[in-house]
C-alpha cells in the first residue's frame, strides 16, 4: 500500500531535504506544499529519482487548512513551515479531524512539550502526532537514553551546536532563535529551577576538530522534558554557538537590550539580520558541531563523565534536524508505531537508527 505523505514546507531548506529523501521510497507519495505553486512545481522538476510522481500543490496554513487536507487526502502530513514560538496548533489539529498522522519540526519549548493538549482527539482519531522531530528533543533524547543507561544516578547534561556560516539558514530558523535572545527562561541548575536569559551566559567550548567556540544558553523543549524523564537529573544546559565571532558577540550584545526592555519584538528584525549575516558568508565555513557531556555516578558510586561530540562537514550539518521526520514517516507508513495520541518526540527513535540515517552524510562522531 502506497502512503500519501504531505510535507507542508515542502520545497524549503528542510523541507526539501526530507522531499527528496523519502521521494525515493516505494511505498510513499509525496505531496509538495507551500505557498507558492510555482516554486512548488519548480522544485518537484528537479526531483528525478522518485519511486512516485512527486506532486506539487499551493497550501496556505493560515487559511483553511481542513479543506485542503480534505482535497490533498494525504495519510501523513509533515509540518515543516516554523517558526513554531507562537504558533498554534491549527494545522496539527486540522491533521486528527482528517485522520492522518501528523509531525513536524517545532523545536519551540512551549509548542512540543504542549502536544499532549491533543493526546485524547489523536487517540479518539486512532491517529499519531508527533511534535518536536528535531535535533531537539528527538536527537538529544536518543543520546541521552543510549548513554544514560550506563550511570546509576544520572545528574548533569550539559550539550549544544556550534553552527556554520556558509549553511543554508531559512528565516524561520532565524527568528525561532531571535524569539528567546534576551529574554528570561528556567533551567534546572544544582537541583533547583533557575532563570536565565537567551544568548547569555557565554561559555568557551573546544571541539575536537573545530576548535575553541563561545556558547550561548537557548530555550529548547529538553528544559522540560529531560528533568521528568530523566528524574534523577540536577542540572540540564543548552547552548549555541555563531561561528563568526562578531556576530555571536553581536547578537550577545542585543540580548541585554532586549533584557533591559530597550528593544522588544525582536523577530521582526529577523530578514534585516539574515540578510545581513550573509555578507559575512566568506569569512566563514561550512563545518558545524554538536556536543553532548553526560555526567553522574556509576553503581559503585563513582563519579563519570561521557562525552559525545559530532562534526558535520560540507554543509551537511542543517540534515540533522531532517531525520527525525523522514525515520516516523518511514514507520508511520509501515505500520511500525502502534501508539495513537499526541507526543513529544522522545524515545520514537533510538540512537543507532539516528545515527545510520545520518551514515550516508558528510557526518563523523565519536565518544570517549
Amino acid at each position: 500500500m502506497t502512503a500519501r505523505v504531505l510535507i507542508i514546507g515542502g520545497y524549503g531548506n528542510f523541507g526539501g531535504f526530507i522531499a527528496r529523501t523519502l521521494a525515493r521510497e516505494p511505498d510513499m507519495e509525496i505531496i509538495v506544499a507551500g505557498r507558492s505553486l510555482a516554486r512548488a512545481q519548480e522544485f518537484c522538476g528537479t526531483i528525478t529519482d522518485a519511486g512516485n510522481p512527486v506532486m506539487p500543490t499551493a497550501l496556505d496554513i493560515t487559511t483553511d487548512i481542513a479543506s485542503a487536507l480534505r482535497r490533498i487526502a494525504p495519510d501523513i502530513v509533515i509540518h515543516t513551515s516554523g517558526p513554531f514560538q507562537g504558533q498554534g496548533y491549527t494545522v496539527a489539529e486540522a491533521c486528527i479531524a482528517q485522520g492522518c498522522h501528523y509531525i513536524d519540526l517545532a523545536d519551540g519549548r512551549e509548542f512540543v512539550c504542549n502536544i499532549s493538549r491533543l493526546h485524547d482527539s489523536a487517540s479518539q482519531q486512532d491517529v499519531t502526532a508527533i511534535s518536536g522531530a528535531s535535533s531537539v528533543p528527538c536527537l538529544t533524547a536518543a543520546l541521552a537514553d543510549h548513554y544514560g543507561a550506563a550511570f546509576d544516578v544520572l545528574d548533569t547534561l550539559d550539550y549544544g551546536i556550534a553552527t556554520a556560516q556558509q549553511t543554508n539558514r531559512g528565516l524561520a530558523t532565524t527568528a525561532a532563535i531571535l524569539t528567546y535572545v534576551g529574554t528570561p527562561f528556567e533551567t534546572l541548575v544544582d537541583g533547583e529551577l533557575r532563570r536565565i536569559y537567551g544568548w547569555q551566559g557565554l561559555t568557551r567550548r573546544r571541539y575536537r576538530e573545530l576548535g575553541s567556540r563561545l556558547l550561548g544558553q537557548c530555550d529548547i523543549p529538553d528544559l522540560t522534558l529531560f528533568p521528568r524523564r530523566y528524574p534523577t537529573l540536577k542540572s540540564i544546559r543548552f547552548r549555541a554557538r555563531l561561528e563568526i565571532p562578531f556576530l555571536h558577540l553581536g547578537l550577545w550584545g542585543i540580548s541585554w537590550l532586549v533584557r533591559f526592555g530597550l528593544v522588544r519584538h525582536l523577530t521582526r528584525l529577523a530578514p534585516m539580520l539574515l540578510k545581513a549575516a550573509r555578507l559575512f558568508d566568506r569569512l566563514g565555513s561550512a563545518d558545524s558541531a554538536f556536543h553532548m557531556d553526560l555526567s553522574g555516578l556509576t553503581e559503585d558510586g563513582t563519579r563519570k563523565t561521557t562525552h559525545f561530540e559530532l562534526t558535520a562537514r560540507s554543509g551537511d550539518g542543517p540534515y540533522i534536524p531532517c531525520m527525525p521526520a523522514i525515520l516516523l514517516a518511514r514507520k508511520l507508513a509501515r505500520s511500525e508505531i502502534s501508539e495513537a495520541g499526541a507526543f513529544p518526540c522522545v524515545g520514537f527513535i533510538t540512537l543507532d537508527e539516528y545515527l545510520d540515517a545520518l551514515a550516508p552524510l558528510d557526518i563523523t562522531w565519536e565518544c570517549w
